[in-house]
């Protein structure tokens, strides 16, 4: 029993150079699907397509999207930025350019279509900055989203959390309005996770933070764990999950909920 149904789908997978999006492109060639990739960086994978793609460039988007062409059955947004890169390019990609990529493959997409893309639990803090998030959202198109950006330096602060938190208000907002056209979508909430862009959050994050994230399982996840529960929400055995920010973190979320988690290392707090 095929039980994901991806064999002969098509899909996108944006970020297929290295982490999450190798090891999710990857899996889904593994489980016979058509995969077509995008990034800044040429993958080694065997895919059906590669358009290389810089996200903060709107018009190479649509170009790549429009070289893909065809029916689209998933697309998967892996793409991302670390806090170490400059602010405006971190919201460019994590957020603008995610988004369009999104908005070029809807037209390709029919009913039982799905999307999934990556947050973090860095954007835990999205329902404390609703009005905010919520004017960034209402930009409709990918450079008023950014010229907003710009005027809100102090709300973007460094980009990372910011564009995480408008990733999971943005799934929110539009699962609403696709499901009516029978796609899904979805983002995923990953804990620490051993890929390459790891070294970035080392160098620019203080270490018992990292480790205060990685409580209760005191380990970080793999590309693959990551990239499985990615390619769960987008088959056929989620059908019915739609609108989810779905944390992959070992536990992170439900021992911060319950209070068992002290958080006071990562909000720079001596603990009580």
């Amino acid at each position: 029993m095929d039980f994901l149904g991806y064999k002969n789908k098509r899909v996108i997978v944006s970020g297929c150079f290295s982490g999450m999006g190798e090891a999710t492109a990857r899996m889904l060639l593994e489980l016979g699907a058509e995969v077509h990739g995008i990034d800044y960086k040429e993958t080694q994978l065997k895919l059906a397509s590669f358009n290389q793609v810089d996200l903060r460039d709107p018009a190479a988007i649509d170009a790549a999207i429009a070289n893909i062409g065809g029916k689209v059955d998933a697309l998967f947004n892996c793409a991302g930025l670390p806090q170490t890169s400059p602010p405006l390019d971190v919201m460019k990609v994590n957020y603008a350019g995610t988004r369009r990529v999104t908005e070029q493959v809807l037209p390709l997409m029919a009913e039982g279509g799905a999307i999934v893309s990556i947050s973090s639990n860095g954007g835990l803090g999205w329902s404390r900055r609703m009005p905010v998030l919520m004017d960034l959202l209402s930009k409709s198109t990918y450079e008023e989203a950014v010229a907003w950006c710009e005027q809100h330096l102090d709300d973007v602060k460094e980009g990372y959390a910011f564009s995480k938190e408008a990733i999971i208000v943005w799934t929110m907002m539009s699962s609403t309005s696709l499901i009516k056209k029978g796609i899904r979508i979805n983002c995923t909430m990953p804990g620490p996770t051993q890929t390459p862009m790891m070294s970035h959050f080392e160098a620019a994050t203080q270490a018992s933070v990292l480790d205060a994230a990685m409580q209760p399982s005191n380990r970080r996840s793999t590309p693959e764990e990551q990239a499985s529960a990615l390619v769960y929400l987008n088959s056929d055995a989620a059908s019915f999950v739609n609108g989810v920010a779905f944390p992959v973190d070992g536990g992170f979320l439900g021992g911060v909920s319950t209070g068992q988690i002290d958080l006071s290392a990562m909000m720079g707090a001596p603990a009580k």
